[in-house]
């Protein structure tokens, strides 16, 4: 009974470092642009890309909350490979309990650390189908109790499925804020705290979605291809491409 109780509520080492917030060297060293700057580079990713979506495939807003757990250091293009015949055939927590840990594991196992996650993948099945009627909550609180559900999960879920104002932090995030800069912090809690304080609020809504594909095809991590930036006059990153 004590180890049942653990794997519904308890959180392994594993997890515990899944839901963890980025911690790093802050690598630029100019003070953050200042609020009409922010203005302007929302603005013009705004005009460049008016309506985005996010890459993680999903039916409803439980199939949401997997694929996000499951892209903990993981790429969407995995995850989406892997959840498509996994949500074929469940896509509610009653579904997916149905199916068991053994069978969801098989189904993500291409997927790093598939065993933790396919272990919280059935533990906040049940706590969904237990304590919330088998629907996810909008409160952030009863989402990051959730197994294998963090700040940035439980961010993503509230903004994409609930439309909530909020920015979810993952690395990209964290690089492009750091480098324009943005928000200069060292922990992803801290550049979202400070995100949300000054992104203007016509582009709050969407500026998780711009600025993760800023950063996952222009602003990259190795190689940034600052010569087809469009925000590259506002940039004050010091290392900036040729």
């Amino acid at each position: 009974m004590a180890r049942r109780q653990s794997i519904r509520t308890g959180k392994s080492r594993v997890a515990a470092d899944l839901e963890a917030p980025l911690v790093a060297r802050v690598e630029t060293a100019p003070a953050p642009v200042g609020p009409e700057t922010v203005a302007e580079i929302f603005r013009r990713l705004s005009a460049l890309n008016p309506e985005p979506r996010a890459e993680l495939a999903y039916v409803n807003a439980y199939t949401l909350l997997v694929a996000v757990v499951l892209s903990a250091q993981a790429t969407d293009r995995s995850v989406n490979l892997a959840t498509a015949p996994l949500f074929a055939v469940a896509d509610t927590p009653e579904k997916m309990l149905g199916l068991g840990e053994e069978r969801v594991r098989d189904f993500i196992r291409t997927i790093g650390l598939f065993n933790t996650k396919a272990k919280n993948v059935i533990a906040l099945s049940q706590i969904l189908v237990e304590r919330h009627g088998g629907a996810v909550p909008r409160a952030r609180d009863a989402l990051e109790v959730l197994p294998g559900v963090g700040t940035k999960t439980a961010s993503v879920v509230l903004n994409v499925a609930f439309g909530v104002e909020t920015i979810a932090v993952d690395t990209h995030i964290f690089r492009v804020s750091n480098r324009i800069p943005l928000v200069v912090a060292p922990t992803t809690d801290k550049v979202q705290a400070g995100l949300e304080a000054i992104v203007p609020a016509p582009y709050r809504l969407n500026a998780h979605h711009w600025l993760i594909l800023f950063g996952r095809y222009i602003c990259k991590a190795r190689r940034p291809e600052c010569p087809r930036c469009p925000i590259n006059d506002l940039c004050r990153y010091p290392s900036k491409t040729l």
